[in-house]
């Protein structure tokens, strides 16, 4: 071969390799090499840090390699939740074929005893805030649909119904080491967030009750148990009821209780959880909460939880987010710099890593005022609490409220930034995590309320209230810490909203201060975040 012919293959030839920025990635730590969570965790921990601090640390490796291959096994499309309706006996088994890595990973996530009273409640935090940066992963729901189950087991207990008792036991602690997954299913296709619409017949049958109807949206179609709110026949009013998904001696023939799963949902995101409709016909069913006080239980309990983790898994999200493409665009050159050095790409990274820390440290600060409150799960606020405590009850109910619709938006924006640094490779399934995150945040925008519903909602709240709690001492309260002048800003926004119609007719004036109302919660939620943000970098100094 002469010189010619070889300089032409060497310069066909194409030595660009992705091995360093792979090594490195796939060699992280999601808690040990994540300084900023690391001060999180010891600025609201306390004299608890040593002993969550090296908990996690032991934990953050599994959930960075092992469940994260898992996670990315799951994830493929050919693996996806599919129906087996019968059996080879023509025997109706509405089976959720899923595959073994799923299976196995979710009997590690679940094994690790997260709701335990065993476990702290900081460490159970710091762990599930890791387990979301897998994303949805076929996991993320389920944990948190469990946390609610739980919740309203725990808050209603009832003699008559030892069966409830077992159901918290094999939720939360276990039973022979095998945990049990919660669900909820409230959905109807009359109406998703809509509960007052719901039509589901609950029939007495001696002390339980029998279920009639149709559940439209049901994700985590394969838990063990599920809250299912209906109204009892003659009732006008929903009611709550746990439902097993088979009676005791039935799992094992695959002999479902008194239901059917029509299909499995075909959704944009979290497309690794078993999203279905269900049809009831005669399902066992527990009461559980006051009766025809549904609406109040579910939303003020189960609900409120789900949010509260939403808010969670945002944070897990952008962490990612803003760590992967750190890393990408400091290994990746494009005309001769880094992509970290030109000043655009620099501007994204920056707004990135402080909206993942600013949602980080918004998330630390609402679950401590959670565990500081006495009972901060109600289905109202008590009106015979302390003034203060009422007051207290409140902040947490709406700020709950504008960290699921701020985090998810934010989150949605975030991830597409993320995805850009990427450029070609962002939107490559098997490159990044980063589209399939990106999905998931777009889901969990709609899950427990779109956004425009909760906006409502938390007008509706501050003017109901404003009678024992100003909306001049409620914005003081949330944003202390803000300075003089943001306060009194935002408390002249909110008093002036207060007396437009955002929630009237439909109109041009309307319209606006809808829009009007809309960038104020998001500003006024964002103020809080920084405020979170500046006590954690304050205290680290």
């Amino acid at each position: 071969m002469n010189a010619t012919s070889q300089e032409q293959i060497q310069k066909g030839k194409n030595t660009y390799t992705f091995e360093d920025f792979l090594q490195k990635r796939q060699s992280l730590d999601w808690y040990r090499d994540e300084p900023f969570l690391q001060q999180a965790v010891q600025n609201f921990t306390g004299a608890e840090f040593q002993s969550i601090n090296h908990a996690v640390l032991s934990f953050s490796s599994t959930v960075s390699s092992k469940w994260n291959r898992l996670a990315e096994q799951n994830a493929r499309p050919e693996v996806r939740p599919y129906m087996a309706h019968y059996d080879a006996f023509n025997n109706r088994i509405d089976r959720i074929v899923r595959p073994m890595e799923m299976h196995q990973l979710e009997k590690e996530v679940f094994g690790e005893g997260l709701f335990s009273d065993k476990m702290k409640p900081w460490e159970s935090f710091v762990k599930r805030m890791l387990i979301h940066q897998l994303g949805e992963a076929g996991v993320a729901c389920p944990v948190t649909c469990t946390i609610g189950l739980i919740a309203l087991l725990e808050e209603y207990p009832n003699q008559e119904h030892p069966e409830l008792q077992e159901i918290l036991q094999h939720t939360k602690e276990g039973l022979d080491g095998d945990f049990a997954i919660g669900a909820q299913f409230m959905s109807e296709m009359q109406g998703g967030s809509d509960l007052p619409a719901n039509v589901l017949e609950a029939v007495p049958d001696g002390k339980n009750y029998r279920l009639y109807g149709n559940k439209f949206f049901c994700s985590v179609a394969h838990a063990d148990y599920s809250v299912v709110t209906a109204k009892i026949s003659g009732s006008d009013k929903i009611s709550t009821f746990i439902v097993p998904s088979w009676l005791p001696g039935d799992k094992e023939s695959e002999k479902r209780n008194g239901y059917q799963i029509n299909r499995i949902k075909w959704k944009m995101g979290t497309a690794e959880l078993p999203t279905g409709e269900i049809q009831y016909d005669g399902a066992l069913a527990y009461p559980i909460g006051p009766e025809g006080k549904g609406i109040a239980v579910a939303v003020g309990i189960v609900l409120t939880l789900s949010r509260l983790e939403i808010g969670i898994a945002c944070a897990g999200f952008m962490l990612r987010a803003a760590r992967e493409t750190k890393l990408y665009s400091d290994f990746r050159t494009v005309f001769g710099k880094k992509v970290k050095e030109y000043p655009l790409s620099a501007r994204t990274l920056k707004r990135i890593e402080n909206a993942a820390e600013r949602t980080t440290a918004g998330a630390f600060k609402i679950y401590d005022l959670f565990l500081k409150l006495d009972r901060p799960l109600n289905p109202g606020i008590p009106n015979d609490r302390p003034l203060e405590l009422r007051k207290q009850l409140f902040n947490l109910r709406e700020l709950v409220l504008l960290q699921k619709i701020c985090t998810t938006n934010e989150g949605a924006e975030v991830l597409r930034d993320a995805v850009s640094i990427f450029g070609g490779h962002g939107v490559m399934e098997e490159f990044s995590s980063l589209p399939r995150i990106f999905r998931d945040v777009v889901v969990n925008e709609q899950w427990e309320g779109p956004r425009n519903l909760l906006l409502t909602q938390i007008y509706r709240d501050i003017q109901r209230v404003a009678g024992w709690y100003p909306p001049g001492d409620f914005v003081g309260n949330v944003l202390q810490g803000a300075t003089k002048e943001t306060i009194e800003d935002y408390t002249g926004k909110l008093t002036d909203l207060l007396q437009k119609p955002v929630c009237g007719d439909v109109s041009d004036e309307s319209i606006q201060a809808a829009e009007e109302w809309d960038v104020f919660c998001d500003g006024f939620f964002k103020v809080y975040q920084t405020v979170a943000l500046q006590e954690i970098t304050n205290e680290a100094k």
